[in-house]
C-alpha cells in the first residue's frame, strides 16, 4: 500500500496513523498470510514427531497443514490479499510452505521410516527432493481447467499410504522412482477442490478420505482391512478422475 501521498507537509518523513476503516482490511489480509505461514511451523512440529518416529503424530501435524492449505486460498481471495498487500507474494509463501509439508517432511519420513531398503532410502529421498523442487518451479504445473500436469509431488499422501500398507521395501523404491518420473509426464491429475467438473462429487470423496485418514491416525496407522481397502479405492477414484479428463498438452 502506497501511503506517501498522505505524508504531512510539515513532516515529510512521517506516516499518518492508519484509520480503522483502512487498517481493518489490511490487518485481515495480513492475517491470511500469517495463517499460511503457520503451515511452516506445523511442518517443524511434524518433523520433530518424525525424528521421534511418532508417525501418527507426524501425520496429525501434516494434516493440519493440509487444512490450512485448503482454506487459505479462499480466504485470500475473499479478503483481497493480493490487492491490499502487493508487497508480499502469497504464491511464493504458499510454495515455500507446500514444499515443506508436501515434500520435505514426508521425504524424511520415507527415508527414516524403514519403508525402503537401507541402501536405497537416502538416494530415493534425494530424488524426491530434487524432482519435486523442479516440479514446484514449473509455471505450467496446472492446466487451464485446474488439473495438475503430471504427478503433483503429493509425497505426504504417498508417505501416508506407504505407512498404511507397508509394501515390500523394493516395491516402495519402485513406487518412488515411478512417481518421480511421472512428475514430468503430461497426464492430468485431479485437484479435487479446484476442478469444476464433478466438483461436488470430488469434495464428497475428499471428505470421505479425510474421515478415513483421521480414523487411521487415531488407530496408529493400523485401522483394519475395511478402512485400508476404502482408502485404496478412493485413491484409485482420484487417479481415475484425472485420467478421464483426457490428454493434456506438454508444458513448454
Amino acid at each position: 500500500m502506497d501511503v506517501t501521498a498522505d505524508h504531512s507537509p510539515a513532516d515529510p518523513g512521517a506516516k499518518p496513523a492508519a484509520s480503522p476503516a483502512r487498517a481493518g482490511p489490511w490487518a485481515r489480509a495480513f492475517a491470511v498470510h500469517v495463517l499460511t505461514a503457520c503451515g511452516a511451523a506445523l511442518c517443524l512440529l511434524a518433523l520433530l514427531a518424525a525424528i521421534a518416529a511418532n508417525w501418527s503424530l507426524m501425520f496429525v501435524w501434516l494434516g493440519l497443514a493440509l487444512v490450512i492449505d485448503a482454506i487459505d486460498g479462499t480466504l485470500a481471495r475473499h479478503f483481497q490479499v493480493r490487492e491490499l498487500l502487493p508487497r508480499w507474494s502469497g504464491d511464493t509463501l504458499d510454495l515455500v510452505v507446500d514444499y515443506l509439508s508436501y515434500v520435505f517432511v514426508p521425504a524424511y519420513a520415507i527415508v527414516a521410516g524403514g519403508l525402503l531398503p537401507d541402501s536405497a532410502a537416502i538416494p530415493a529421498g534425494l530424488l524426491i527432493l530434487v524432482t519435486s523442487a523442479l516440479y514446484f518451479a514449473d509455471r505450467r504445473m496446472k492446466t487451464p481447467d485446474n488439473y495438475f500436469r503430471g504427478f503433483p509431488a503429493l509425497w505426504n499422501v504417498v508417505a501416508f499410504y506407504l505407512f498404511l500398507l507397508r509394501p515390500e521395501p523394493w516395491l516402495g523404491v519402485a513406487l518412488v522412482v515411478v512417481l518421480c518420473g511421472l512428475s514430468f509426464v503430461p497426464f492430468p491429475f485431479l485437484h479435487p477442490l479446484r476442478v469444476a467438473r464433478f466438483r461436488a462429487f470430488n469434495v464428497v470423496m475428499m471428505l470421505a478420505w479425510s474421515v478415513l485418514a483421521v480414523v487411521t491416525v487415531v488407530r496408529d496407522m493400523e485401522p483394519g482391512t475395511p478402512v485400508k481397502l476404502a482408502l485404496v479405492a478412493l485413491a484409485v477414484c482420484f487417479l481415475a478422475g484425472g485420467l478421464l479428463r483426457g490428454p493434456v498438452a506438454p508444458a513448454s
